[in-house]
């Protein structure tokens, strides 16, 4: 095997500049061959860009495909990743394993032909691509050929067998969010929902399940959305208990919602929305002391600090984490034994 030295457990040979960045925060990546002996090598198969980089894309050069294809290209051209320079948020990707260093020792046993999906961000997955063969709007999906390359730090995941490629590797896009949605449920007995979305909705799934084995007493859920269909659906469904329609760039909007529902905020409130301006909703919409989690890729920190500091809400903000020990298992098993939030998911991203 044609391989290439030294290497760095972080992927730190492949940063081209600036000198002694991490990948994630470099502005260009060597995505070039052969591999170095400690990563696995990857054919690339299909992109899950993240929701609000693919909107941005789509907003920017409008849902054509030819166009949303050459716009990924330029990015992974440019920087040797896929990261939006707009929206700095990149997704993950499904492909096969190609080859495997001999020195890599990664989270899984990999051999040539595994197919996998990278739980990483592609804004330091090293990645060439060849070209783009379609685009798969309704999942923020993108079909293409090309090679990636990962160090041992990185987690990754073999393909589960059961489930369809498209609606697996949406789900483990947002597998960190649920995860951590059901580590803070557990010390919280009310969560408010920002958002809808695949993301939103294995969030609420989370919070039902935590909330079911603490057998707390008197628990509560609540989401927000622009549009009524998931919200609705899950509501049907007993996974959530109130839900409404509303813009959560307008934070009194959001907070007007809430107070009519219950006489005390929420202790918990989730913002897996998927634009910016979001960030005062959650602030407004929690309880003093109570804690705010970001897993919107769109979140402002300053927006977020300076808003709370501004309105005088002492509220805990936590910058969601897309690393969680678990959290593709825990996803998968939301997945598999909540056949509601499976059924909208896949309406989503099968058309089905």
């Amino acid at each position: 095997m044609d391989v290439r030295q030294p290497f760095d457990p972080y992927g730190c040979h492949r940063v081209i500049e600036p000198s002694g960045a991490l990948p994630q925060a470099a502005e260009r990546l060597d995505a070039s061959g052969p591999l170095f002996s400690n990563e696995v090598a990857i054919d690339v198969e299909r992109l899950n860009i993240d929701s609000a980089s693919f909107h941005q894309i789509v907003d920017e050069v409008g849902e054509d495909t030819e166009a949303v294809g050459k716009r990924v290209l330029s990015i992974v051209e440019n920087r040797g990743k896929m990261e939006n320079p707009v929206t700095g948020s990149g997704g993950m990707l499904l492909g096969t394993v190609g080859a495997v260093g001999p020195d890599y020792d990664g989270p899984v046993e990999l051999v040539v032909g595994d197919r996998i999906a990278t739980l990483v961000s592609l804004t330091l997955t090293p990645l060439e691509l060849d070209q783009v063969t379609d685009v798969a709007f309704e999942a923020d999906q993108i079909v293409a050929d090309g090679r990636a390359y990962l160090p041992p730090s990185a987690p990754l995941v073999v393909m589960p067998d059961d489930l369809a490629d498209t609606l697996a590797v949406s789900v483990f896009d947002v597998c960190g969010a649920p995860a951590r949605t059901r580590r803070l449920c557990r010390d919280h007995d009310s969560v408010l929902i920002l958002g809808a979305g695949r993301s939103g909705m294995l969030c609420a799934a989370a919070a039902h399940h935590t909330f079911e084995q603490r057998e707390v007493e008197d628990p509560w859920i609540g989401c927000i959305d622009l549009n009524e269909s998931n919200p609705k659906h899950l509501a049907e469904h007993g996974i959530i208990d109130d839900w409404a329609t509303a813009d959560a760039t307008t934070p009194t909007a959001v907070l007007e919602v809430v107070e009519q529902w219950r006489p005390q905020l929420p202790e918990l409130v989730v913002n897996a929305c998927n634009v910016p301006g979001t960030e005062m909703s959650a602030v407004l919409g929690c309880r003093r002391r109570g804690t705010a989690y970001f897993f919107n890729m769109a979140t402002s920190f300053s927006r977020a600090a300076l808003g709370a500091e501004g309105v005088g809400r002492d509220v805990d903000l936590l910058i969601g984490n897309g690393y969680t020990e678990g959290h593709a298992e825990y996803a998968l098993k939301l997945v598999r034994e909540m056949p509601a939030v499976r059924e909208r998911i896949e309406d989503i991203v099968l058309g089905s």
